[in-house]
C-alpha cells in the first residue's frame, strides 16, 4: 500500500500533528515502507499457531482471592490528593 502526501497531511491533520510541508514527501516513503513491511508479515502462515504473550512459557503467579475490609478509610485516602471526611475530591468533569 502506497502512502502519498495527501494521505500524509489528511493523517498529520486529523491526528493534530503539526507536520512540516518540506517533510510530507519523506514521511510518506517511510510510511508506504512500514506498510509493505506489515503486508509482508500478512503472507506469514499462522495457523496452528497458539496465541502467545511472552516467548517464554511461565504460569503467572497466583494469589488467594481473600475479602477484607480494604484497610480502613485512614489507610486507602492516605495517600489522596485532597480528601473531604472519609471520601476523595476528584476535580468535577459535568456541568
Amino acid at each position: 500500500m502506497a502512502i502519498d502526501a495527501a494521505t500524509v497531511r489528511k493523517v498529520a491533520r486529523l491526528a493534530r500533528i503539526a507536520q512540516p510541508e518540506d517533510g510530507v514527501e519523506q514521511l510518506a516513503k517511510e510510511l508506504s515502507g512500514i506498510m509493505s513491511w506489515i503486508e509482508q508479515l500478512a503472507e506469514v502462515d499462522t495457523d496452528g499457531v497458539e496465541p502467545m504473550t511472552s516467548a517464554v512459557h511461565t504460569p503467572l503467579p497466583m494469589r488467594d482471592d481473600v475479602v477484607t475490609e480494604g484497610g480502613g478509610p485512614e489507610v486507602v485516602l492516605s495517600n489522596a490528593p485532597k480528601r473531604a471526611g472519609n471520601f476523595f475530591v476528584v476535580p468535577k468533569v459535568v456541568e
